[in-house]
């Protein structure tokens, strides 16, 4: 028994194999869409770095700030409570609070803009300043149980594991081997005082944490290169998409070319009507034929009103013969004339002297000069 088959089933997709590069009209469709090659690690591990950076140059400050602020509150507590009688108003409670809690956001302030900038330029350093609401559009087909089904197998999922197992394990490395070393440090927390302890603990913890993020900065890094690869991948195209978008863009190129024919034709029989007009028709004599109309009233030279080659050429001495035009064999002045000159262009002065014999030449034959 014979089984017929389309190969067309063994295709992946419209038009086979995506083997084709992204152009870029489809880059730039997708980045209206918001599919850009973007990591999320490079924000988080310069994020994770300048907080660590911050914490070493403003922790002092900010923590000094801090016992100060609390300790004019508490300071303050006896006499809110003695003058009122062992009650206190709450209404000035709650104007203290609100002093608190400016006070705690003017401290803040620098380690939150800082946050802000440095993710907002590993966002524009990543994929440029160009927003678009897109991405926050609802988009209903992504409720589909199968798709997101197929998302936890996905290839991306087995990449996002391996990266998540790779920071657990960068981080625990890298905390071991440290604690490892300053071991003896730790020790000696048990001798300090309060405030000298907190300080060294402060900062075993600001030096484990810089190393961490220098070493996540490297997953990040690694991570980018690939969402870049991933992204061009994903947006390679098949054959038959290259050919459709170039059709869109260009126009479909048998369209065009019917386009092109209908208005050589047009121009063909608006050329034709003319040759009833000229003087003379200089042939070559088979292959060219130019026709010559010189109105020395209107124009200071002779002008090509028709020229054609081969068919063309033929139908334009068949014209000529109709409305009794006459014909002239001169080889080198018909291609001269058919090379140099286009339809509605004078003569150029070079070739005044061979044309002008022409003319007078007919002229004489027809009896216009003696």
């Amino acid at each position: 028994m014979i089984l017929e088959y389309n190969l067309q089933f063994f295709a992946e997709g419209q038009g086979g194999e995506k083997t084709e590069p992204a152009t870029e009209k489809k880059k730039q469709d997708a980045r209206k869409e918001g599919q850009v090659a973007k990591s999320k690690e490079i924000e988080n591990a310069f994020s994770l770095l300048a907080l660590f950076l911050i914490m070493r140059f403003w922790v002092g400050t900010l923590g000094g700030n801090l016992q100060n602020m609390f300790r004019l509150v508490y300071d303050d507590i006896p006499t809110y409570i003695k003058n009122f009688n062992g009650y206190v108003n709450s209404r000035d409670i709650i104007n203290l609070y609100i002093q608190i809690l400016i006070e705690i956001i003017i401290l803040m302030a620098p380690v939150l803009i800082i946050a802000v900038i440095v993710s907002f330029t590993c966002d524009v350093a990543q994929v440029g300043w160009k927003p678009t609401g897109k991405p926050l559009q609802p988009k209903f087909n992504k409720l589909n149980p199968i798709s997101g089904f197929k998302k936890i197998f996905s290839k991306n999922s087995v990449v996002e594991l391996i990266k998540s197992i790779m920071k657990i394990a960068l981080v625990l490395i890298i905390a071991w081997n440290y604690l490892k070393k300053n071991s003896n440090g730790l020790f000696l927390l048990y001798d300090m005082n309060l405030n000298a302890g907190i300080a060294a603990a402060g900062n075993l913890v600001i030096d484990l944490g810089i190393r961490i993020a220098a070493a996540y900065l490297v997953i990040a890094i690694a991570d980018y290169a690939y969402q870049r690869w991933k992204h061009m991948d994903d947006l390679k195209m098949t054959k038959q998409e290259v050919k459709d978008e170039y059709k869109q863009a260009e126009g479909d190129p048998q369209i065009k070319g019917k386009i092109r024919q209908k208005m050589r034709e047009v121009s063909q029989r608006r050329m034709m009507q003319n040759v009833p007009k000229a003087d003379v028709v200089i042939t070559n004599p088979t292959h060219y034929a130019v026709a010559i109309m010189y109105d020395a009233d209107n124009y200071a030279a002779p002008m090509v009103i028709a020229k054609g080659a081969d068919y063309l050429a033929a139908r334009i001495k068949e014209e000529a013969r109709a409305n009794d035009i006459e014909i002239v064999e001169n080889k080198p002045l018909a291609r001269m004339l058919y090379a140099n000159v286009e339809v509605g262009e004078l003569i150029p002065p070079e070739l005044y002297q061979a044309v002008a014999e022409v003319l007078a030449f007919v002229y004489k034959l027809k009896g216009k000069v003696s």
